[in-house]
């Protein structure tokens, strides 16, 4: 897994690489059961605060795209993958809530270069009828 940070982007660095590793599950970049880096390696090597890591980290646990286990590291949830079938006693929508998450920050990002606030974002997205 490649993760590559932009430092002018709007977005913060801990949603970046939150982003590009929820987009390596939603692809099938990072497999099922897949251990990432520990964080103070992943941040060395993009020579970022360990704790812009765990950040990022905590983030994709929250969604139930990853399973922190203290002494074993960080993995890719085995009910988390870009096919969108899950385990049996697995979360439903797992992989297809990964997806739709990051079209949602892709969306919120591209607002802010636009230069539209949150609220006039949230504005425009009532307007639209399904």
């Amino acid at each position: 897994m490649l993760i590559r940070l932009d430092p002018h982007s709007s977005a913060g660095l801990a949603d970046q690489i939150a982003g590009q590793v929820r987009r390596a599950i939603a692809t099938g970049g990072l497999a099922p059961g897949e251990k990432l880096p520990p964080a103070r390696e992943l941040a060395a090597g993009l020579d970022v605060n360990m704790h812009t890591v765990l950040r990022a980290y905590a983030v994709l646990r929250d969604e139930g795209l990853l399973e922190v286990r203290r002494g074993r590291g960080v993995h890719v949830r085995t009910d988390a993958g870009p096919t969108g079938s899950t385990t049996p006693g697995s979360q439903p929508g797992v992989q297809l809530g990964a997806q739709l998450l990051e079209q949602v920050h892709e969306l919120v990002r591209s607002a802010a270069r636009m230069g539209l606030s949150r609220e006039q974002l949230i504005d425009e997205i009532r307007k639209v009828q399904p």
